[in-house]
Protein backbone atom coordinates (compact mmCIF):
# COMPACT_ATOMS: atom_id res chain seq x y z
CA UNK A 1 0.00 0.00 0.00
CA UNK A 2 1.00 3.45 -1.29
CA UNK A 3 2.44 5.48 2.05
CA UNK A 4 2.88 9.55 1.70
CA UNK A 5 5.76 9.06 2.75
CA UNK A 6 6.56 7.62 -0.46
CA UNK A 7 6.74 10.81 -2.31
CA UNK A 8 7.97 13.73 -0.05
CA UNK A 9 11.41 14.93 -1.37
CA UNK A 10 14.28 15.53 0.96
CA UNK A 11 14.72 19.43 1.61
CA UNK A 12 18.40 18.65 0.82
CA UNK A 13 17.75 16.15 -2.41
CA UNK A 14 17.28 17.60 -6.09
CA UNK A 15 13.67 16.89 -7.27
CA UNK A 16 13.54 13.91 -9.84
CA UNK A 17 12.86 14.51 -13.46
CA UNK A 18 9.12 14.26 -14.24
CA UNK A 19 10.38 12.20 -17.17
CA UNK A 20 12.44 9.85 -15.47
CA UNK A 21 12.50 6.43 -16.35
CA UNK A 22 11.06 4.10 -13.94
CA UNK A 23 12.36 0.54 -12.48
CA UNK A 24 10.89 -1.78 -14.92
CA UNK A 25 8.17 -3.87 -12.45
CA UNK A 26 6.17 -6.53 -14.35
CA UNK A 27 2.92 -7.08 -12.08
CA UNK A 28 3.48 -4.08 -10.28
CA UNK A 29 -0.10 -3.23 -10.40
CA UNK A 30 -2.17 -5.97 -11.49
CA UNK A 31 -4.26 -6.29 -8.27
CA UNK A 32 -5.70 -2.74 -8.30
CA UNK A 33 -8.94 -2.83 -10.13
CA UNK A 34 -12.27 -0.53 -9.11
CA UNK A 35 -15.22 -1.86 -7.74
CA UNK A 36 -17.68 -3.82 -10.19
CA UNK A 37 -21.27 -2.41 -10.70
CA UNK A 38 -24.00 -3.69 -8.87
CA UNK A 39 -27.13 -5.16 -11.36
CA UNK A 40 -29.00 -1.53 -10.52
CA UNK A 41 -25.89 0.59 -11.92
CA UNK A 42 -25.91 -1.77 -14.82
CA UNK A 43 -29.91 -2.00 -15.34
CA UNK A 44 -29.96 1.95 -15.69
CA UNK A 45 -28.03 1.97 -17.97
CA UNK A 46 -28.98 -0.80 -20.23
CA UNK A 47 -26.38 -3.25 -19.51
CA UNK A 48 -26.98 -6.88 -18.12
CA UNK A 49 -26.37 -7.00 -14.17
CA UNK A 50 -24.09 -9.82 -14.00
CA UNK A 51 -21.56 -11.94 -16.52
CA UNK A 52 -23.83 -13.26 -18.92
CA UNK A 53 -23.14 -17.05 -19.55
CA UNK A 54 -22.48 -16.29 -23.69
CA UNK A 55 -20.29 -13.59 -22.31
CA UNK A 56 -17.13 -14.61 -24.89
CA UNK A 57 -19.52 -14.60 -28.29
CA UNK A 58 -21.51 -11.41 -26.91
CA UNK A 59 -17.55 -9.88 -26.34
CA UNK A 60 -16.64 -10.95 -29.79
CA UNK A 61 -19.69 -9.97 -31.68
CA UNK A 62 -19.44 -6.38 -29.84
CA UNK A 63 -16.00 -5.77 -30.68
CA UNK A 64 -16.69 -6.89 -34.49
CA UNK A 65 -19.55 -4.09 -34.26
CA UNK A 66 -17.55 -1.39 -32.95
CA UNK A 67 -14.89 -2.31 -35.61
CA UNK A 68 -17.66 -2.17 -38.19
CA UNK A 69 -19.19 1.27 -37.00
CA UNK A 70 -15.69 3.45 -36.13
CA UNK A 71 -13.04 2.56 -38.79
CA UNK A 72 -10.75 4.50 -36.38
CA UNK A 73 -10.30 1.55 -33.95
CA UNK A 74 -9.32 -0.91 -36.25
CA UNK A 75 -6.92 1.39 -37.96
CA UNK A 76 -5.53 2.04 -34.65
CA UNK A 77 -5.28 -2.15 -33.69
CA UNK A 78 -3.89 -2.56 -37.54
CA UNK A 79 -1.13 -0.04 -37.98
CA UNK A 80 1.00 -0.29 -34.53
CA UNK A 81 4.56 -1.13 -35.52
CA UNK A 82 6.04 -1.60 -31.86
CA UNK A 83 8.68 1.23 -32.53
CA UNK A 84 8.43 2.20 -28.85
CA UNK A 85 7.57 6.26 -28.92
CA UNK A 86 4.56 6.38 -26.89
CA UNK A 87 6.14 3.78 -23.80
CA UNK A 88 7.71 6.56 -21.42
CA UNK A 89 4.64 8.90 -22.35
CA UNK A 90 1.92 7.45 -19.87
CA UNK A 91 1.90 9.12 -16.06
CA UNK A 92 1.03 5.60 -15.08
CA UNK A 93 3.67 3.86 -16.80
CA UNK A 94 6.07 6.44 -15.40
CA UNK A 95 4.11 6.29 -12.08
CA UNK A 96 4.74 2.82 -11.42
CA UNK A 97 6.62 0.99 -13.82
CA UNK A 98 4.69 -1.57 -15.07
CA UNK A 99 5.29 -2.66 -18.87
CA UNK A 100 1.41 -3.05 -19.20
CA UNK A 101 0.98 0.49 -18.44
CA UNK A 102 3.15 0.96 -21.42
CA UNK A 103 0.65 2.47 -23.89
CA UNK A 104 1.33 0.08 -26.69
CA UNK A 105 1.45 -2.55 -23.94
CA UNK A 106 -2.25 -1.57 -23.25
CA UNK A 107 -3.64 -1.39 -26.60
CA UNK A 108 -2.33 -5.26 -27.04
CA UNK A 109 -4.19 -6.29 -24.45
CA UNK A 110 -7.32 -5.65 -26.87
CA UNK A 111 -4.97 -5.70 -30.23
CA UNK A 112 -4.13 -9.42 -29.34
CA UNK A 113 -8.19 -10.41 -29.07
CA UNK A 114 -8.83 -8.36 -32.44
CA UNK A 115 -5.82 -10.46 -34.51
CA UNK A 116 -7.29 -13.79 -32.64
CA UNK A 117 -10.70 -13.34 -34.23
CA UNK A 118 -10.55 -10.86 -36.85
CA UNK A 119 -7.75 -11.40 -38.90
CA UNK A 120 -6.06 -14.22 -41.43
CA UNK A 121 -3.03 -14.74 -39.50
CA UNK A 122 -4.75 -14.63 -35.97
CA UNK A 123 -6.97 -17.18 -36.78
CA UNK A 124 -5.04 -20.25 -38.05
CA UNK A 125 -1.23 -18.67 -36.79
CA UNK A 126 -2.23 -17.24 -33.60
CA UNK A 127 1.11 -17.47 -32.12
CA UNK A 128 2.94 -16.45 -34.49
CA UNK A 129 1.04 -13.25 -34.29
CA UNK A 130 0.52 -12.76 -30.83
CA UNK A 131 -2.96 -13.66 -31.01
CA UNK A 132 -4.71 -14.66 -27.83
CA UNK A 133 -8.31 -16.41 -26.91
CA UNK A 134 -10.90 -14.22 -25.03
CA UNK A 135 -11.04 -16.02 -21.54
CA UNK A 136 -12.11 -14.91 -18.51
CA UNK A 137 -8.24 -14.37 -17.14
CA UNK A 138 -8.17 -12.26 -20.45
CA UNK A 139 -11.28 -10.43 -19.48
CA UNK A 140 -9.81 -9.75 -15.58
CA UNK A 141 -6.61 -8.35 -17.28
CA UNK A 142 -8.41 -5.81 -19.53
CA UNK A 143 -10.55 -4.75 -16.38
CA UNK A 144 -7.53 -4.02 -14.41
CA UNK A 145 -5.62 -2.33 -16.78
CA UNK A 146 -8.00 -0.54 -18.82
CA UNK A 147 -9.31 0.84 -15.43
CA UNK A 148 -5.47 2.46 -15.55
CA UNK A 149 -5.84 4.73 -18.33
CA UNK A 150 -7.03 8.17 -18.01
CA UNK A 151 -8.29 8.16 -21.53
CA UNK A 152 -5.73 11.79 -21.29
CA UNK A 153 -4.36 10.68 -25.22
CA UNK A 154 -0.71 11.99 -24.44
CA UNK A 155 0.90 8.88 -25.84
CA UNK A 156 -1.26 9.82 -29.21
CA UNK A 157 0.33 13.09 -29.60
CA UNK A 158 3.97 10.91 -29.49
CA UNK A 159 2.62 8.24 -31.69
CA UNK A 160 3.93 8.82 -35.21
CA UNK A 161 0.48 6.92 -36.57
CA UNK A 162 -1.41 8.50 -34.11
CA UNK A 163 -2.68 5.55 -32.54
CA UNK A 164 -5.76 7.31 -30.09
CA UNK A 165 -5.00 4.83 -26.85
CA UNK A 166 -8.12 6.42 -25.50
CA UNK A 167 -10.25 4.97 -28.46
CA UNK A 168 -8.77 1.64 -27.19
CA UNK A 169 -9.29 2.21 -24.12
CA UNK A 170 -12.89 2.76 -24.40
CA UNK A 171 -13.91 0.10 -26.34
CA UNK A 172 -12.57 -2.00 -23.94
CA UNK A 173 -14.99 -0.79 -21.00
CA UNK A 174 -17.82 -0.59 -23.82
CA UNK A 175 -16.99 -4.22 -24.06
CA UNK A 176 -17.01 -5.45 -20.56
CA UNK A 177 -20.46 -3.28 -19.83
CA UNK A 178 -21.79 -5.22 -22.69
CA UNK A 179 -21.03 -8.20 -21.40
CA UNK A 180 -22.16 -7.53 -17.39
CA UNK A 181 -18.52 -6.44 -15.79
CA UNK A 182 -19.04 -2.65 -15.67
CA UNK A 183 -16.92 -0.36 -13.20
CA UNK A 184 -19.39 1.04 -10.48
CA UNK A 185 -18.28 4.71 -10.03
CA UNK A 186 -18.84 5.49 -13.80
CA UNK A 187 -22.16 3.63 -13.99
CA UNK A 188 -23.81 4.79 -11.14
CA UNK A 189 -22.92 8.24 -11.67
CA UNK A 190 -24.52 7.95 -15.09
CA UNK A 191 -27.48 6.42 -13.46
CA UNK A 192 -27.59 9.66 -11.27
CA UNK A 193 -27.74 11.54 -13.87
CA UNK A 194 -30.95 10.13 -15.64
CA UNK A 195 -32.70 10.18 -12.08
CA UNK A 196 -32.03 13.03 -10.79
CA UNK A 197 -29.74 15.37 -13.19
CA UNK A 198 -26.22 15.55 -11.92
CA UNK A 199 -23.11 13.58 -11.13
CA UNK A 200 -23.35 13.92 -6.57
CA UNK A 201 -27.49 13.35 -6.85
CA UNK A 202 -27.94 16.92 -5.69
CA UNK A 203 -31.54 17.40 -5.99
CA UNK A 204 -33.36 20.71 -7.06
CA UNK A 205 -34.11 22.07 -3.08
CA UNK A 206 -30.61 21.23 -2.52
CA UNK A 207 -28.97 23.47 -5.33
CA UNK A 208 -31.19 26.18 -4.40
CA UNK A 209 -30.49 26.32 -0.97
CA UNK A 210 -26.75 26.09 -1.46
CA UNK A 211 -27.16 29.28 -3.91
CA UNK A 212 -29.33 30.96 -1.89
CA UNK A 213 -26.20 30.90 0.36
CA UNK A 214 -23.89 31.67 -2.01
CA UNK A 215 -25.71 35.02 -2.87
CA UNK A 216 -26.03 35.95 0.42
CA UNK A 217 -21.76 35.32 0.71
CA UNK A 218 -21.48 37.52 -2.41
CA UNK A 219 -23.85 40.58 -0.90
CA UNK A 220 -21.97 40.19 2.20
CA UNK A 221 -18.77 40.06 0.56
CA UNK A 222 -19.49 43.11 -2.24
CA UNK A 223 -22.64 44.87 -1.24
CA UNK A 224 -24.16 43.69 -4.37
CA UNK A 225 -27.19 41.80 -4.82
CA UNK A 226 -25.47 39.08 -7.17
CA UNK A 227 -28.31 36.64 -8.60
CA UNK A 228 -26.89 33.04 -8.58
CA UNK A 229 -30.59 31.68 -10.27
CA UNK A 230 -32.12 28.27 -11.24
CA UNK A 231 -34.66 27.07 -14.06
CA UNK A 232 -35.03 31.43 -14.52
CA UNK A 233 -36.87 31.27 -18.13
CA UNK A 234 -35.91 33.59 -20.55
CA UNK A 235 -32.73 34.72 -19.54
CA UNK A 236 -29.89 34.71 -22.25
CA UNK A 237 -27.36 32.12 -20.58
CA UNK A 238 -28.13 28.83 -19.56
CA UNK A 239 -24.82 27.95 -17.02
CA UNK A 240 -23.71 23.99 -17.78
CA UNK A 241 -21.47 23.66 -14.64
CA UNK A 242 -20.10 20.35 -13.35
CA UNK A 243 -21.83 19.67 -10.06
CA UNK A 244 -18.59 19.91 -7.97
CA UNK A 245 -19.29 23.83 -8.31
CA UNK A 246 -22.31 23.47 -5.87
CA UNK A 247 -20.10 20.96 -3.47
CA UNK A 248 -17.17 21.32 -2.46
CA UNK A 249 -13.56 23.78 -2.18
CA UNK A 250 -12.22 25.10 -4.48
CA UNK A 251 -15.07 24.20 -7.22
CA UNK A 252 -17.63 26.50 -5.46
CA UNK A 253 -15.16 29.87 -5.57
CA UNK A 254 -15.10 29.24 -9.24
CA UNK A 255 -18.78 29.31 -9.34
CA UNK A 256 -18.48 32.66 -7.38
CA UNK A 257 -16.22 34.18 -10.00
CA UNK A 258 -18.66 33.22 -12.62
CA UNK A 259 -21.72 34.83 -10.94
CA UNK A 260 -19.48 38.05 -11.07
CA UNK A 261 -18.80 38.32 -14.15
CA UNK A 262 -21.51 37.74 -15.72
CA UNK A 263 -23.25 40.61 -13.05
CA UNK A 264 -20.63 43.14 -14.51
CA UNK A 265 -21.43 42.57 -17.90
CA UNK A 266 -24.89 42.88 -17.03
CA UNK A 267 -25.95 39.24 -18.56
CA UNK A 268 -28.86 37.03 -17.29
CA UNK A 269 -28.06 33.42 -16.92
CA UNK A 270 -29.57 30.57 -14.93
CA UNK A 271 -28.69 27.09 -14.17
CA UNK A 272 -30.71 24.21 -14.98
CA UNK A 273 -31.65 21.74 -12.31
CA UNK A 274 -32.62 19.49 -14.89
CA UNK A 275 -29.44 20.01 -16.54
CA UNK A 276 -27.15 20.76 -13.61
CA UNK A 277 -24.02 18.42 -14.54
CA UNK A 278 -21.20 19.56 -17.52
CA UNK A 279 -20.03 16.03 -16.45
CA UNK A 280 -20.52 13.25 -19.15
CA UNK A 281 -19.10 9.62 -17.78
CA UNK A 282 -21.07 8.18 -21.13
CA UNK A 283 -17.35 9.10 -22.62
CA UNK A 284 -15.50 7.42 -19.89
CA UNK A 285 -17.33 3.66 -20.44
CA UNK A 286 -17.18 3.55 -23.96
CA UNK A 287 -20.73 4.59 -24.71
CA UNK A 288 -22.13 7.00 -27.43
CA UNK A 289 -25.84 6.19 -26.27
CA UNK A 290 -25.39 7.27 -22.83
CA UNK A 291 -23.21 10.18 -23.80
CA UNK A 292 -26.15 11.14 -25.96
CA UNK A 293 -28.86 10.66 -23.68
CA UNK A 294 -26.83 12.98 -21.34
CA UNK A 295 -26.15 15.38 -23.99
CA UNK A 296 -29.91 15.79 -24.84
CA UNK A 297 -30.42 16.82 -21.28
CA UNK A 298 -28.74 19.91 -22.34
CA UNK A 299 -30.73 20.32 -25.14
CA UNK A 300 -33.84 20.16 -23.59
CA UNK A 301 -33.05 22.61 -20.73
CA UNK A 302 -31.97 25.22 -22.86
CA UNK A 303 -35.55 25.08 -25.14
CA UNK A 304 -37.26 24.83 -22.08
CA UNK A 305 -35.61 27.96 -20.91
CA UNK A 306 -35.86 29.44 -23.88
CA UNK A 307 -32.33 30.93 -23.37
CA UNK A 308 -30.16 32.57 -26.25
CA UNK A 309 -26.68 30.77 -25.66
CA UNK A 310 -24.94 27.99 -23.90
CA UNK A 311 -22.01 28.41 -21.44
CA UNK A 312 -19.92 25.65 -20.37
CA UNK A 313 -17.91 25.82 -16.57
CA UNK A 314 -15.01 24.55 -15.54
CA UNK A 315 -14.19 20.96 -16.38
CA UNK A 316 -12.43 19.21 -18.79
CA UNK A 317 -13.54 16.07 -20.50
CA UNK A 318 -16.87 18.11 -20.26
CA UNK A 319 -15.75 20.52 -22.69
CA UNK A 320 -14.13 18.18 -25.02
CA UNK A 321 -17.32 16.84 -25.23
CA UNK A 322 -19.42 20.17 -25.91
CA UNK A 323 -16.44 21.36 -27.80
CA UNK A 324 -16.16 18.04 -30.19
CA UNK A 325 -19.50 16.09 -30.28
CA UNK A 326 -22.63 18.09 -28.41
CA UNK A 327 -23.65 19.61 -31.90
CA UNK A 328 -23.77 15.67 -33.32
CA UNK A 329 -25.03 14.38 -29.99
CA UNK A 330 -28.04 16.94 -29.44
CA UNK A 331 -27.87 19.49 -32.14
CA UNK A 332 -28.61 20.57 -34.35
CA UNK A 333 -29.15 24.23 -31.72
CA UNK A 334 -30.36 26.25 -34.49
CA UNK A 335 -33.31 27.67 -31.59
CA UNK A 336 -29.92 29.63 -30.11
CA UNK A 337 -28.86 33.17 -31.41
CA UNK A 338 -26.31 32.63 -33.73
CA UNK A 339 -24.03 35.49 -32.91
CA UNK A 340 -22.57 33.13 -30.39
CA UNK A 341 -20.53 30.11 -30.49
CA UNK A 342 -22.41 26.81 -29.35
CA UNK A 343 -20.93 25.88 -27.03
CA UNK A 344 -18.95 28.79 -25.49
CA UNK A 345 -16.56 27.93 -22.61
CA UNK A 346 -16.39 30.23 -19.05
CA UNK A 347 -13.02 31.05 -19.95
CA UNK A 348 -13.43 32.25 -23.41
CA UNK A 349 -16.42 34.31 -22.28
CA UNK A 350 -14.19 36.09 -19.56
CA UNK A 351 -11.37 36.49 -22.18
CA UNK A 352 -13.67 38.13 -24.46
CA UNK A 353 -15.06 40.57 -22.22
CA UNK A 354 -11.59 41.43 -20.83
CA UNK A 355 -10.46 42.45 -24.64
CA UNK A 356 -13.66 44.49 -24.62
CA UNK A 357 -12.34 46.64 -21.47
CA UNK A 358 -15.30 45.42 -19.92
CA UNK A 359 -13.76 43.56 -16.51
CA UNK A 360 -11.29 45.84 -14.12
CA UNK A 361 -8.99 43.31 -11.81
CA UNK A 362 -6.94 44.53 -8.67
CA UNK A 363 -3.70 42.05 -9.16
CA UNK A 364 -3.06 42.35 -5.48
CA UNK A 365 -6.02 40.79 -4.07
CA UNK A 366 -3.86 37.69 -5.49
CA UNK A 367 -0.78 38.19 -3.83
CA UNK A 368 -0.84 35.55 -1.74
CA UNK A 369 -0.39 33.17 -4.35
CA UNK A 370 2.35 32.45 -6.44
CA UNK A 371 0.67 30.45 -9.11
CA UNK A 372 1.38 28.56 -11.81
CA UNK A 373 -1.16 26.29 -14.42
CA UNK A 374 -2.12 22.84 -14.86
CA UNK A 375 -3.19 22.36 -18.94
CA UNK A 376 -6.42 19.87 -18.41
CA UNK A 377 -5.66 16.68 -20.37
CA UNK A 378 -9.07 17.07 -22.48
CA UNK A 379 -9.07 20.77 -22.53
CA UNK A 380 -5.20 20.42 -24.09
CA UNK A 381 -5.67 17.37 -26.50
CA UNK A 382 -9.05 17.43 -27.71
CA UNK A 383 -10.18 21.00 -28.05
CA UNK A 384 -9.96 24.46 -28.69
CA UNK A 385 -11.22 27.99 -27.31
CA UNK A 386 -11.54 30.93 -29.04
CA UNK A 387 -10.43 32.28 -32.81
CA UNK A 388 -7.06 31.68 -32.73
CA UNK A 389 -4.80 27.95 -32.65
CA UNK A 390 -3.81 27.48 -29.26
CA UNK A 391 -6.58 29.74 -27.47
CA UNK A 392 -7.30 26.21 -25.21
CA UNK A 393 -3.54 26.97 -24.11
CA UNK A 394 -3.11 30.63 -24.09
CA UNK A 395 -6.93 32.23 -23.13
CA UNK A 396 -6.52 30.66 -18.98
CA UNK A 397 -3.25 31.70 -18.83
CA UNK A 398 -4.26 35.81 -20.06
CA UNK A 399 -7.03 35.08 -17.61
CA UNK A 400 -4.37 34.15 -14.66
CA UNK A 401 -2.08 37.02 -15.82
CA UNK A 402 -4.57 39.79 -15.42
CA UNK A 403 -5.66 38.70 -12.12
CA UNK A 404 -2.21 37.26 -10.42
CA UNK A 405 1.04 39.04 -10.20
CA UNK A 406 2.87 36.24 -9.71
CA UNK A 407 2.35 33.62 -12.36
CA UNK A 408 5.05 30.90 -13.39
CA UNK A 409 4.54 28.32 -15.94
CA UNK A 410 6.01 24.55 -15.28
CA UNK A 411 8.89 22.74 -17.60
CA UNK A 412 7.32 23.43 -21.29
CA UNK A 413 7.38 19.27 -21.58
CA UNK A 414 5.17 18.87 -18.97
CA UNK A 415 2.28 21.52 -20.09
CA UNK A 416 0.01 22.49 -23.21
CA UNK A 417 -0.40 19.45 -25.21
CA UNK A 418 2.37 17.86 -23.43
CA UNK A 419 0.68 17.98 -20.35
CA UNK A 420 0.28 15.72 -17.98
CA UNK A 421 -2.88 14.05 -16.62
CA UNK A 422 -4.10 14.55 -13.01
CA UNK A 423 -3.41 10.61 -13.03
CA UNK A 424 -7.63 10.78 -11.57
CA UNK A 425 -9.55 11.70 -15.47
CA UNK A 426 -10.97 8.99 -17.45
CA UNK A 427 -13.02 7.38 -14.77
CA UNK A 428 -10.30 6.71 -12.26
CA UNK A 429 -11.66 9.75 -9.67
CA UNK A 430 -13.22 6.88 -6.89
CA UNK A 431 -11.17 5.52 -3.65
CA UNK A 432 -11.10 2.33 -4.75
CA UNK A 433 -7.92 2.75 -7.23
CA UNK A 434 -6.44 5.61 -4.59
CA UNK A 435 -3.29 3.60 -4.95
CA UNK A 436 -2.95 4.28 -8.97
CA UNK A 437 -4.41 7.82 -9.19
CA UNK A 438 -1.20 8.90 -6.35
CA UNK A 439 1.78 7.48 -8.76
CA UNK A 440 -0.45 8.79 -12.03
CA UNK A 441 -0.13 12.07 -10.48
CA UNK A 442 3.62 11.87 -9.85
CA UNK A 443 4.94 12.91 -13.46
CA UNK A 444 2.43 16.46 -12.68
CA UNK A 445 3.56 16.56 -8.95
CA UNK A 446 7.04 16.23 -9.35
CA UNK A 447 6.59 19.37 -12.29
CA UNK A 448 5.31 21.41 -9.64
CA UNK A 449 7.84 20.47 -7.09
CA UNK A 450 10.09 21.87 -9.98
CA UNK A 451 8.66 25.21 -10.45
CA UNK A 452 8.09 25.72 -6.55
CA UNK A 453 11.63 25.02 -5.80
CA UNK A 454 13.28 27.42 -9.06
CA UNK A 455 9.97 30.15 -8.24
CA UNK A 456 8.61 29.80 -4.79
CA UNK A 457 5.25 28.78 -6.27
CA UNK A 458 2.76 28.08 -3.59
CA UNK A 459 -0.60 26.91 -5.51
CA UNK A 460 -1.46 25.95 -8.76
CA UNK A 461 -4.78 26.55 -10.73
CA UNK A 462 -6.79 24.76 -13.09
CA UNK A 463 -10.22 24.71 -15.42
CA UNK A 464 -10.91 21.07 -14.43
CA UNK A 465 -13.52 19.80 -12.01
CA UNK A 466 -11.56 15.78 -11.71
CA UNK A 467 -8.42 17.54 -11.78
CA UNK A 468 -9.39 19.70 -8.96
CA UNK A 469 -10.89 17.32 -6.80
CA UNK A 470 -7.86 14.31 -7.48
CA UNK A 471 -5.36 16.99 -6.99
CA UNK A 472 -6.66 17.63 -3.50
CA UNK A 473 -6.62 14.48 -2.26
CA UNK A 474 -2.89 13.49 -3.44
CA UNK A 475 -1.03 16.78 -3.02
CA UNK A 476 -0.21 16.26 0.89
CA UNK A 477 1.67 12.80 -0.52
CA UNK A 478 3.53 14.89 -2.31
CA UNK A 479 4.67 18.13 0.08
CA UNK A 480 1.53 20.48 -0.48
CA UNK A 481 -1.60 21.28 1.45
CA UNK A 482 -4.58 19.80 0.09
CA UNK A 483 -5.98 23.44 -0.47
CA UNK A 484 -3.13 24.24 -2.91
CA UNK A 485 -4.87 23.29 -6.11
CA UNK A 486 -7.24 26.58 -7.21
CA UNK A 487 -10.00 27.59 -9.92
CA UNK A 488 -8.87 29.71 -12.70
CA UNK A 489 -12.17 32.07 -12.05
CA UNK A 490 -11.39 31.38 -8.46
CA UNK A 491 -8.34 34.01 -9.22
CA UNK A 492 -11.41 36.19 -11.33
CA UNK A 493 -13.40 35.99 -8.17
CA UNK A 494 -10.74 37.36 -5.58
CA UNK A 495 -9.33 40.22 -8.24
CA UNK A 496 -12.03 41.24 -10.21
CA UNK A 497 -13.85 45.00 -9.19
CA UNK A 498 -17.25 45.34 -9.68
CA UNK A 499 -19.10 48.58 -10.39
CA UNK A 500 -20.55 49.86 -7.26
CA UNK A 501 -18.76 47.23 -5.05
CA UNK A 502 -16.96 47.71 -1.60
CA UNK A 503 -13.85 46.46 -3.73
CA UNK A 504 -14.64 49.48 -5.95
CA UNK A 505 -14.81 52.09 -3.52
CA UNK A 506 -11.59 50.67 -1.76
CA UNK A 507 -9.56 50.59 -4.59
CA UNK A 508 -10.43 54.56 -5.02
CA UNK A 509 -9.83 55.08 -1.54
CA UNK A 510 -6.45 53.55 -2.14
CA UNK A 511 -5.92 55.19 -5.28
CA UNK A 512 -6.79 58.76 -3.79
CA UNK A 513 -4.22 58.36 -1.08
CA UNK A 514 -1.87 57.52 -3.20
CA UNK A 515 -2.22 60.77 -5.24
CA UNK A 516 -2.30 62.73 -2.01
CA UNK A 517 1.08 61.07 -0.82
CA UNK A 518 2.60 61.65 -3.87
CA UNK A 519 1.32 65.21 -4.06
CA UNK A 520 3.29 65.67 -0.61
CA UNK A 521 6.18 63.96 -1.58
CA UNK A 522 6.59 66.80 -4.39
CA UNK A 523 5.68 69.77 -2.42
CA UNK A 524 8.32 68.51 0.51
CA UNK A 525 10.70 67.56 -2.43
CA UNK A 526 10.00 71.65 -3.72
Amino acid sequence: MTEMSDFLIDEESKVPDPLEMPEITPGATEGLKPFQAKPQHQDALGFPGELIDNWQETAIDKMGELLGKYRSLQVYLDSCVKCGACTDKCQYFLGTGDPKNMPVARQDLLRSVYRRYFTFAGKYFPKLVGARDLTEDVLDEWYSYFHQCSQCRRCSVYCPYGIDTAEVSMAAREIMDTVGKGQKYCNEIIGKVYTIGNNLGLPKKAIESTLEGLEEELEEETGLKISMPVDKPGVEVLLITPSADLFAEPHIQGLMGYAKVFHEAGISWTLSSYASEAANFGMFIGSYENMREVSLRIRKAAQDLGVKRIIFGECGHAWRIAYSFLNTLAGPFDFLDPRYPVPQHICEFTYGLMNEGKLRFDKSKNDAYRLTYHDSCNVARASRMGDMPGGQFEIPRAILRATCNHFFDMAADTIKEATFCCGGGGGLLTDDLMEIRIKGAQPRMRALQQVQEEHGVTHMAAICAICKAQFSKVMPHYGFDMDSILSVHQMVANAIVMTGSIQEKELQEEQQKEKSDAGASEGQAA
